[in-house]
């Protein structure tokens, strides 16, 4: 990579489609632009395995924006990545030659394990070479990743996300006890064995919209502020607490919260229990968890520049 080049790099999740525009060289990426909207491209794909007509209609016209600011900006490498409601989705066509109508470029569908990557990758590119899980929770799936710096040691991506298991099992507003249990019983049926080889990790890295609204949570924001969640240092038990308390609220006490972005309220119950079932099953040398507003994104955004 041997220049300055402007990338932009756009995450096409269950619940969220973003975008990042940087100017990216060998050892260096200045953000340009980040912007984010729900638009629940995932919406019912865990129970029908297809994609809303209306679902799509909404990611293409956030993508014609991104499209007349990637163009305002000058933004000559563009990646377009999507994630685990593309790969569920039998009916993809529409998206795919949508963006390429839009965007000119092909879409990436990514499997699990290049979700992974990209998200440690993000997430990691500025760390010193110490090894750390990072765990980012998405729309509808989660992946789990070990390793120093930019090295992936080992990674799972398990279909346990926000949406898909608010889909499945949460549908009271608060949800009830039995739901809740059930989906806990649900998620300990997943994560104790896909875990149960890591063994101690020295560190912990939370990215993604669930553990930043968590942490937004815990640390009392007056508002969403991304300056003070970047980097903050949270007690593990303090990060539980305020995932069963996410869990207990009905759908308007959350979006009355005011960090909470409205599209999340909905689900964050969901990705809240995914956390603390996480937190339960992995061994941390230090009791904390830090959070990063790096993550896939950033990865993908790496990897354009590294790729142009």
């Amino acid at each position: 990579m041997p220049e300055i080049r402007r990338v932009a790099a756009i995450d096409c999740g269950t619940n969220s489609l973003r975008l990042l525009i940087s100017d990216v060289g060998p050892d260096r990426k200045d953000d340009v632009v980040r912007e984010m909207r729900v638009v629940r491209l995932g919406q019912d794909v865990d129970r029908t395995g297809r994609f809303a007509d209306e679902a799509v209609q909404r990611t293409l016209q956030v993508t014609r924006e991104y499209g007349e600011l990637i163009a305002m900006l000058d933004a000559r490498t563009v990646r377009f990545c999507a994630t685990s409601a593309a790969r569920d989705a039998e009916n993809g066509d529409e998206l795919l030659e949508g963006v390429r109508s839009v965007l000119g470029v092909d879409v990436e569908i990514l499997s699990g394990e290049d979700e992974a990557a990209a998200s440690f990758l993000g997430a990691t590119q500025d760390l010193a070479d110490t090894e750390t899980l990072v765990v980012d929770i998405g729309g509808g799936s989660t992946e789990i990743v070990t390793g120093r710096a930019r090295r992936v040691e080992w990674s799972t991506s398990l279909d346990i996300g926000s949406v898909r298991l608010s889909e499945r099992f949460l549908h009271g507003d608060p949800p009830s006890v039995q739901e809740v249990s059930e989906c806990i019983a649900h998620l300990d049926a997943v994560l104790a064995p896909s875990v149960s080889t890591v063994g101690e990790v020295s560190s912990m890295i939370g990215v993604a919209g669930t553990v930043t609204t968590v942490a937004a949570h815990v640390l009392d924001l007056p508002s969403y502020d991304s300056r003070a969640i970047h980097g903050a240092r949270l007690a593990v038990d303090d990060v539980r607490q305020a995932c069963l308390s996410l869990v207990r609220m009905s759908v308007a006490d959350r979006r009355a919260l005011p960090f909470m972005h409205p599209g999340r309220a909905d689900v964050i119950g969901a990705g809240a229990l995914i956390l603390d079932r996480l937190l339960e099953a992995v061994s941390l040398g230090e009791p904390v968890v830090t959070v990063s507003e790096h993550d896939i994104l950033d990865g993908i955004a790496w990897e354009a520049a590294e790729r142009a």
